[in-house]
């Protein structure tokens, strides 16, 4: 029997590529007052960013419950004996939690293994796909938890916000913004995040968009040789072109997916947010990180001395 893959809707990977693939997607909710929505489901982008801008209640998140975790268990053991449930970063979200209360309902008539992927939107859309692939190729529950972990280590993400003010105003980055909000007043700068062992953890910060680019195309630049790039954004479909054609000079024949953030991520992240995620052909030394570090130190005094 065929491994099936189950992953959830803030890996924002698209409903075609899924369904090519086979992974089975587990929606989280977005919480407008007493209203809830399933993520990707009954609310879309569109109307996620419209009403997070204009609309007067400030919406929330939630993860997905241990029973919509069983549900999609449950239905994919009418096909198969093993799954592999890839989730969102444990250190953000409950869903790992969720997952993991789901699989003891099917009481071992389906093995179930669950991987935290210690990444999230499309950083967690590619380890999915890596498992999607080894699972389509006919690989053992093993080998696909195989290929799966050295995903989540060779997995990696780079993000730049148009505004603080999303990521102060919600509550899952609070390490993020209790860090930037040292910045005070600089309203007006770009925050750069990245991704440290399942944490967010600040990168940086750019002034324009343009320069919003540069950095995530001299992220992918700094990596070189990447199996599989992904370029991610939310109200700006343009720029994530235009990215993704810098990107495939530096990778001729691999051409950059593109894809959106849903609003399960969108209600944090904000309009204008671009993300970048890649997958190495091996585990990258910590160097890269230490530098991403190092920039931050770097651009704070310069900012400081800049308020408007």
């Amino acid at each position: 029997m065929v491994v099936k893959i189950v992953t959830d809707s803030t890996s924002d990977l698209p409903s075609q590529l899924a369904q090519d693939l086979g992974i089975t997607i587990v929606p989280a909710y977005v919480h407008f007052g007493d209203q809830t929505y399933r993520d990707g489901v009954d609310i879309s982008g569109d109307e996620l960013y419209r009403r997070l801008v204009d609309g007067p209640v400030y919406p929330t998140t939630s993860a997905s419950s241990p029973g919509d975790f069983a549900e999609a268990y449950n239905r994919l053991s009418q096909e198969t004996d093993s799954i592999v449930s890839i989730v969102v970063t444990a250190k953000l979200s409950a869903m790992y939690s969720s997952a993991l209360l789901g699989k003891e309902t099917l009481q071992g008539k389906c093995r179930v293994e669950v991987v935290d992927s210690k990444s999230l939107t499309m950083g967690l859309g590619l380890i999915a796909m890596a498992a999607a692939e080894k699972a389509r190729d006919g690989g053992t529950i093993e080998e696909v938890l195989e290929v799966t972990r050295q995903a989540v280590s060779t997995t990696h993400m780079l993000a730049c916000l148009d505004t603080l003010k999303y990521v102060l105003k919600g509550g899952r980055l609070a390490k993020v913004s209790g860090l930037l909000g040292a910045m005070g007043s600089v309203i007006r700068v770009k925050p750069v995040i990245t991704l440290q062992d399942g944490d967010l953890v600040p990168a940086g910060v750019v002034r324009t968009r343009v320069s919003a680019l540069d950095r995530l195309h001299e992220f992918v630049k700094r990596r070189l040789p990447v199996e599989e790039v992904a370029v991610v954004h939310n109200t700006t479909p343009q720029e994530a072109e235009s990215l993704a054609s810098r990107i495939k000079s530096l990778i001729p024949g691999k051409p950059s997916l593109i894809s959106r953030v849903g609003p399960g991520l969108g209600v944090h992240a904000g309009p204008g947010a671009l993300v970048v995620a890649l997958r190495k052909s091996r585990e990258e030394p910590e160097e890269p990180a230490h530098e991403e570090r190092k920039r931050l130190k770097l651009s704070l005094p310069s900012l400081r001395a800049h308020r408007p």
